[in-house]
């Protein structure tokens, strides 16, 4: 039998999707199912666009709830290492070398990476680099679009 792939999560992370699906349960059921009923009340079912519109939104909150529910199920939070050393939910300062700019980057889990908002996934290319790194260190990181060179400028430990 495979074994089922961890999802790691900062707390932050587990908060945020436990909420979501919660509010997927209790309001936007009750809102969905009051969108059907007055889409019924409006009479033939097979000509009513917002019976039909009601109807694919229910499918998508379903599938939106089944989706959390397996994530959370195998969900495990990453708790701080060591002070001063890289992990899942660290925020750390770089330099750029090649470019003299600075990053900030938060480390997370792949589930919750999103690179526009400075999250990228512990199992990405320069996610993967950082892991177990100190401040001060310089890590070459091999990339599609080539090589890149940081600095590790600060190490911030995630936020509780």
């Amino acid at each position: 039998m495979a074994e089922t792939k961890k999802n790691l999560l900062t707390r932050s992370g587990l908060s945020k999707y436990e909420a979501e699906l919660q509010d997927l349960k209790v309001n936007r059921r009750k809102e969905i199912a009051d969108k059907i009923k007055e889409a019924r009340e409006q009479g033939d079912l097979s000509e009513n666009a917002e019976y039909d519109a009601a109807k694919d939104e229910q499918r998508e909150i379903e599938e939106r709830i089944v989706h959390l529910e397996a994530l959370l199920k195998n969900a495990e939070v990453v708790d701080e290492a060591e002070d001063g050393v890289i992990n899942v939910g660290c925020k750390v300062k770089l330099l750029d070398v090649e470019y003299d700019e600075e990053v900030e980057y938060t480390i997370v889990g792949s589930t919750e990476a999103n690179s526009l908002g400075g999250k990228i996934s512990n199992e990405s290319p320069v996610g993967k680099a950082l892991l177990h790194r100190h401040a001060g260190e310089v890590v070459e990181v091999e990339t599609q679009s080539g090589p890149l060179k940081f600095k590790v400028l600060e190490v911030i430990p995630a936020a509780e």
